[in-house]
């Protein structure tokens, strides 16, 4: 996949009408700080186009980024913020459930989970409600170059148990200081793009 152009089209609050959209969407969900951001901007090519924050939970708007007028890259709100208050994580919840639930073009959700970490309550939540709003979630594991390459499959295996993964779902190692696995993920959005011709 080669990224020529790319432009934050439209942010949508929890009074928002969802955009319509006749380009495929691909979502991006985690919690804060799990390097959301900085993975939407390794795939884009752009250092700092989806903004990075050492704030964490400061993104309560969902996000869409056109990519070559061929799709969407959609950033859901980072949950999990310990200090965001319970009427801010009701609103966030509900936020995200509509859009999964009334995008028509929404084609793969991608589920960042941190590698050092066995995901969290709120991780297991995110990807049950993926499942269940009849996705097949990819998962990445990221912050990959913070653990020892002799961790590595232990800690994917430990995701895997936690979430209840099937045998067939994927789960791709992902570093933002060194790019690996951007080439799979870029593999995965081709696909989507061929199926969409």
């Amino acid at each position: 996949m080669v990224i020529k152009q790319v432009s934050l089209e439209t942010v949508c609050g929890v009074t928002s009408k969802l955009p319509e959209s006749r380009l495929p969407e691909v979502a991006f969900a985690g919690k804060s700080n799990v390097g959301k951001s900085s993975l939407i901007n390794v795939l884009m090519n752009r250092r700092a186009l989806a903004r990075t924050s050492s704030q964490p939970g400061k993104t309560q708007t969902i996000n869409f980024y056109n990519v070559n007028n061929a799709l969407y890259f959609v950033d859901l709100p980072g949950y999990g913020y310990a200090k965001a208050n319970e009427a801010v994580k009701a609103q966030w919840g509900k936020m995200v459930e509509r859009y999964l639930h009334k995008s028509g073009q929404l084609k793969q959700v991608f589920l960042l989970v941190d590698i050092r970490h066995a995901p969290s309550e709120n991780d297991r939540t995110m990807y049950d409600w993926i499942t269940e709003s009849g996705y097949q979630p990819v998962i990445i594991a990221t912050k990959l170059d913070k653990i020892k390459r002799s961790q590595v499959q232990s800690q994917l295996k430990q995701i895997r148990g936690v979430l209840g993964m099937k045998g067939d779902d994927i789960i791709i190692p992902f570093s933002a200081e060194t790019k690996q696995g951007r080439e799979e993920i870029y593999g995965i959005l081709d696909a989507i793009l061929e199926e969409n011709v």
